[in-house]
């Protein structure tokens, strides 16, 4: 004789958490209370109808601003000064600039750049499932996609000769606007990715800089009014030879903006 099943156990039973015995109890007793079993019915399919509504929406990937708000504790008024004085000595510290162009000395790329492009590599490079929103056999409409959005004819540079591959991009949202994501990765499935957003209006120089956050490799430049930073944990020097090519093949096809 199959003990009486309580609520909280029907829920259970819903929610798959029950261990088989007591499932196969549970069953046994909803055959012979009607009652209890179209409650059941009921709770599934509001489960499915809840799914059916929001699984996209819990699928969606954090705006990177709430990503990096979680990383980033709050600096109180006194200090914000100082924490600007020793975030610009950092960069020099760690970075090296490059004047491209006229010989005169390039302005410094901010220091946002580097790691709000190393933050989405993190969070995006690892997805097995859904590491892009359009895979690379749409390229063609990626590119277009992204660059209406972003604001300026964008291209996904051929890392052909370097090893790696288009696998698609993804469009994702920053501090001045949207911003474009295209993955790569390599016959052993090492992951690069090349950021492109917004950065400073009215800029005529291109900056040229490495930075290293939490373990990840950018090279990061802005060229007109657009930032670009090529992520990636592949060592510094294949990351260099990456970044290089995706800026003379940007150049070359006349898609500064």
């Amino acid at each position: 004789m199959t003990n009486e099943v309580h609520e909280d156990e029907l829920h259970a039973y819903v929610d798959g958490t029950l261990p088989e015995p007591r499932r196969i109890e549970v069953e046994a007793w909803l055959a012979a209370h009607p009652a209890d079993a179209a409650r059941v019915q009921a709770w599934i399919g509001q489960n499915q109808s809840l799914h059916a509504a929001f699984d996209s929406v819990l699928n969606e990937p954090l705006p990177l601003n709430l990503v990096r708000a979680t990383r980033r504790p709050a600096i109180p008024a006194p200090f914000k000064a100082m924490a600007a004085m020793l975030a610009m000595l950092a960069t020099g510290l760690v970075g090296y600039a490059i004047g491209l162009g006229s010989g005169e000395h390039a302005p410094a790329a901010p220091t946002y750049l580097a790691r709000d492009a190393a933050i989405a590599h993190a969070v995006f490079s690892p997805e097995a499932r859904h590491p892009v929103e359009v895979d690379a056999a749409h390229a063609e409409h990626l590119v277009a996609w992204l660059s209406k959005r972003v604001g300026t004819q964008l291209q996904a540079p051929d890392f052909g000769a370097q090893g790696f591959e288009l696998l698609g991009g993804r469009l994702l949202t920053g501090e001045t606007g949207p911003v474009a994501q295209f993955m790569y990765q390599d016959r052993i499935e090492r992951r690069v990715t090349l950021y492109v957003r917004r950065a400073v209006a009215g800029n005529t120089t291109t900056s040229f800089r490495h930075a290293t956050e939490n373990g990840v490799d950018v090279f990061y430049w802005i060229d007109g009014d657009f930032g670009y930073a090529l992520s990636g944990q592949i060592g510094r020097q294949a990351i260099r030879q990456l970044a290089d090519a995706a800026y003379l093949q940007l150049a070359t096809a006349g898609a500064k903006p």
